[in-house]
């Protein structure tokens, strides 16, 4: 064969597997495989039956994936769908997927803590939903019944990585037996923090009354920061990260700790609970009691410590003796946005693995695991949030407090910047909650707190004060 003729058949080969590759990819029309007629697919949960997160495997296994092989069969495609299960701690299976994903593997449709989704993204594990399966990721129906704060979840960078799953959020609760004697109303809700420090001065006189419970120090870990300082700081119209840059010692994080100093130093709070290993737990059994006016915390407090038959600290006149408000801005209009209320919430999200040989399919599998069919079949029955309005309207219609959540707090509240140093930059807040609970002035804790924040974060440059 002449020279000519070789590299006029090393052209064609080139050509025809450039055209191979384009075709595999989808060429211009959309991601690879996009019109495949036998596809594979995986899903990846740190869920088992029978062990943990059972009830969610059961759902994956049993009612998702034939419900969604039946869907496909019916649009002529042959799926075949598997369950890659785990049931170890969290953060095994975190280490597990950065492997997995590292090396080009894994599953297609992959569960992750929303707290995980910035890390990831910028370790290049996962990519924004358009980016893999195309600008039809943003025409879901579903966005519309997801509030924008809650979008924020599975977002990073103003981009959406993934579909945020269950959340919740952060409220005030409040004894109304103790409300009463100390003549307050029933239906409170304050507006400001002043209203809440006047609430706390009436209960001071009630014996034996703790009256404002607000988690401080590092014994209570991550509940200091999500249930205690965060929403503070959003409060006084701050965040713990924003701009690319973390928050130091900024007017908001003072505000932030100036309650803090106002409710423990002023005798509203009880330090010595701040301090204890299981002080968090003690909190609970304290309230339950009768001995605690106002406690800050999530949902979770009502529907699984004070629960009347199964909680913790089983409460059972619950209903009709538990209060909640919203936390308050620092004063109206004075929150994060301009909010006059505010909150934080947390979640699990469900990506898509960028490394998906069926990306489209992929995306369809997502959906129809967050459409409201199959999001009220994973509740089965039970009454929680979840990150759909409409969801959430029909299956907590009788929870008075789940509702409450889903229609006022979900749609002000936020969540934690998802990046790696997060972590540890959140037990430095934790650190200064609790030097100002322990008597030093709100200047010294929020410095020590700034030059803690700059050795964590790389200088000086990536802190704003």
């Amino acid at each position: 064969m002449s020279a000519t003729r070789t590299r006029a058949a090393g052209a064609i080969a080139v050509l025809a597997t450039a055209l191979v590759a384009a075709s595999a990819c989808g060429g211009s029309s959309g991601p690879a495989g996009k019109d495949a007629k036998n596809i594979t697919l995986t899903i990846s949960d740190n869920a088992i039956a029978g062990g943990k997160n059972s009830a969610s495997a059961e759902w994956i296994q049993n009612w998702v994936i034939p419900r969604f092989v039946e869907q496909q069969k019916a649009k002529g495609v042959t799926a075949k769908v598997a369950f890659v299960a785990s049931g170890v701690d969290d953060e095994q299976y975190k280490t597990k997927l950065a492997l997995d994903l590292r090396a080009r593997g894994g599953a297609d449709v992959v569960s992750i803590d929303g707290i995980w989704v910035g890390e990831f993204a910028q370790a290049g594990y996962i990519k924004p939903l358009a980016d893999v399966a195309g600008a039809e990721t943003d025409q879901w129906e579903g966005w519309a019944q997801i509030p924008k704060a809650v979008q924020g979840l599975g977002s990073f960078e103003e981009k959406r990585y993934g579909i945020p799953n269950g959340t919740d959020g952060r409220v005030l609760f409040y004894n109304k037996k103790l409300f009463a004697q100390a003549g307050l109303p029933a239906d409170w809700q304050p507006k400001s923090w002043p209203e809440l420090l006047d609430a706390g001065t009436k209960l001071k006189a009630l014996p034996g009354v703790t009256p404002i419970q607000l988690n401080a120090g590092t014994a209570m870990g991550e509940a200091t920061t999500m249930q205690g300082a965060l929403p503070l700081l959003a409060g006084a119209g701050g965040q713990i990260y924003d701009g690319g840059k973390w928050t130091g010692a900024s007017a908001a994080t003072r505000d932030m700790l100036d309650l803090y100093s106002k409710i423990y130093r002023g005798g509203l709070g009880d330090p010595k609970l701040q301090q204890e290993a299981k002080g968090r737990d003690k909190s609970f059994q304290e309230f339950a009691a009768g001995k605690i006016g106002i406690l800050g915390e999530g949902d979770y407090f009502w529907r699984s410590v004070v629960e009347p038959k199964n909680g913790i600290a089983p409460m059972a006149d619950r209903d009709s003796s538990v209060g909640f408000a919203l936390i308050p801005a620092k004063a109206p209009g004075a929150g994060l946005r301009g909010q006059d209320y505010v909150s934080m919430s947390g979640g699990s999200v469900r990506v898509l693995n960028p490394n998906s040989k069926y990306p489209s399919q992929a995306w369809e599998l997502l959906t129809f695991m967050q459409s409201a069919e199959a999001v009220k079949a994973e509740l089965n029955g039970k009454p929680r949030i979840t990150a759909r309005t409409d969801v959430n309207t029909e299956v907590l219609a009788n929870d008075p407090m789940l509702k409450f959540v889903a229609e006022k707090v979900l749609p002000i509240t936020a969540s934690r910047p998802p990046l790696a140093i997060y972590p540890q930059v959140s037990v430095a807040l934790q650190e200064a909650t609790a030097a100002v609970v322990s008597g030093k002035s709100v200047d010294e804790a929020a410095t020590a707190y700034q030059k803690k924040l700059e050795g964590l974060v790389g200088g000086p440059g990536n802190v704003t004060s």
